[in-house]
């Protein structure tokens, strides 16, 4: 068994990760995620599957003109067919032609796969596990062997699941990864496996794939590490099949910095968080507010107790420091709140650490408003308007003054919706602007118009992007004349910047209109 402290990351969310549900990239988004797994430090990517689909291959042709600082680009496939030999098979050609470096061969394990899925006797499994392996080897490419199902064929056979290992090992793989397809393991079985493994096959390089089923997949991981595999595979944010993989994101902050291990590069772990972010976007798939490390609630506080130990102390209510993944604290304000919350989450601009009263009126209007069905957690700019609000005066400057908005759709039978939105404003100058706009609903339309009133003026509005638009009802008694929330988030690409903000209203169309005049003008008064 190696001693080694390092630890290699193989990263398949450009293959593994896209045969989640929701999730599909194009060539352009993979072309880029490989970029930015380069430079995060991920040692091996694993580009896909060149036989399943013309995708893949155009992938591997593109992917060359590539110049990787760090990264080794790898090819997955199967094992050979039955009754060929590997140099005839499709799958195996496919593989070389790709030009990847590293071939990943997946193989059967588990005899009950042997007999009953390929349907082929266990010694015909060996050798096109050792055929596949070889052929790769003849042409110069570096070989993971992937164990399918690994845990599960040890636990059903252990003097056949080893075997296939050995096949593998004899052909010339240089690293074993072993397989919880399932996801059904347990770290202690995991630990006794691999174990086994290194008494059966020496001194050699064991990886380790999980899957999320059971909810420990980067615990197994962790486990594995700790029984001496030095690769870890898995997904950013750990997308994958059913319920996913192993988290590379959670792996490498507990292998960095709960265990010490050394991986990825330097500044690396400080990066988590930016990296997370950049494949949930590139993915179109919403960040969960509580992912272990990298969420937006991983160092969120709300109980005022909470929030006055946390301010004393960090350590108190935080297990390592949020910079260290590249995250931030959050102080939350709510109907739960304190004082304490209310004195953390102000911005020191407003000068109001100290003044008690203010921050008490501020509190009973957050109470007010969620008694309303407003919820500020996330909603950074409503809750400053919030605040200017309070104090008004100089922090309460007028930009214009709604004369009225109207948002009018066309629907024909069999025809796409046609949405118009109209804006009037009166400007401090006292000129009255009058705008329309087109577009693909509601929302856009009235944002369309809105910039448009406002463009000449404030052209840095054109750089306000939606990137989440969440609805929620209020008060289900009401049926469809409940109240309902809307929460807006929104990325300022010229900042770089991401807030929400929220409205409530009967009217779901005021209620985002209540949203975007927040986010709007949020956005004008910190451009200053």
């Amino acid at each position: 068994m190696t001693t080694t402290n390092r630890i290699q990351f193989y990263d398949t969310t450009l293959r593994d990760g896209t045969q989640a549900q929701g999730v599909s990239l194009s060539m352009r988004d993979k072309l880029e995620l490989v970029d930015v797994l380069d430079q995060f430090g991920i040692d091996i990517i694993e580009g896909g599957y060149p036989l399943s689909n013309p995708k893949d291959v155009e992938f591997f042709q593109e992917v060359r003109k590539k110049t990787l600082t760090h990264a080794k680009l790898a090819a997955f496939g199967m094992t050979r067919r039955k009754g060929i030999t590997a140099a005839e098979d499709v799958g195996m050609q496919a593989l070389l032609q790709s030009e990847a470096p590293v071939v990943t061969i997946v193989g059967k394990t588990w005899d009950m796969h042997v007999h009953d899925v390929l349907r082929v006797s266990e010694q015909e499994n060996l050798d096109m596990i050792a055929d596949s392996v070889a052929i790769m080897i003849e042409h110069g490419r570096e070989v993971v062997y992937d164990a399918e199902h690994f845990f599960d064929g040890y636990r059903a056979n252990p003097e056949y699941a080893i075997r296939t290992l050995q096949a593998a090992q004899q052909a010339g793989a240089q690293c074993f990864g072993l397989c919880d397809t399932n996801g059904g393991s347990m770290p202690g079985w995991i630990t006794e496996s691999i174990g086994a493994v290194f008494a059966a096959l020496g001194d050699v390089q064991v990886g380790i794939h999980c899957h999320n089923d059971s909810g420990l997949a980067v615990a197994n991981s962790l486990a594995a590490v700790q029984a001496g595999a030095r690769q870890v595979q898995g997904t950013i944010n750990g997308i994958g099949e059913r319920c996913g993989n192993a988290d590379l994101i959670a792996a490498a902050a507990n292998l960095s910095l709960k265990l010490g291990y050394d991986l990825l590069l330097p500044g690396s772990i400080e990066q988590l968080s930016a990296v997370s972010r950049r494949v949930y976007e590139q993915a179109n798939l919403n960040v969960p507010d509580g992912q272990p490390y990298v969420g937006s609630s991983a160092f969120a506080h709300k109980g005022g107790m909470h929030v006055h130990a946390v301010q004393r102390s960090s350590e108190s209510y935080e297990h390592v420091r949020p910079e260290a993944v590249g995250n931030t604290r959050r102080i939350l304000v709510s109907e739960l709140s304190g004082v304490s919350n209310i004195a953390a989450t102000l911005p020191a601009k407003f000068g109001l650490a100290e003044d008690k009263d203010a921050q008490r009126k501020i509190l009973a209007r957050v109470m007010e408003l969620e008694n309303d069905g407003y919820e500020f957690e996330s909603a950074e700019a409503s809750f400053e308007m919030l605040v200017r609000e309070s104090i008004g005066g100089s922090w309460l400057p007028s930009l214009w003054t709604v004369d009225h908005y109207r948002c009018v759709i066309l629907k024909r039978d069999g025809e796409t919706p046609d949405t118009e939105a109209t804006v009037k404003l009166r400007l401090p100058d006292g000129e009255m602007v009058h705008t329309v706009a087109e577009a693909t609903g509601p929302v856009d339309s009235l944002i369309g118009a809105l910039r448009k009133a406002l463009q000449d003026r404030y052209p840095l509005l054109n750089e306000l992007h939606l990137t989440d638009y969440r609805v929620r009802v209020v008060n289900t008694a009401a049926e469809t004349a409940a109240r309902v929330r809307v929460i807006i988030d929104w990325r300022d690409a010229s900042t770089g910047a991401h807030f929400g903000s929220i409205g409530v209203d009967e009217n779901i169309i005021d209620a985002s209109w209540q949203a975007i005049l927040d986010a709007v003008t949020y956005t004008l008064y910190n451009a200053e």
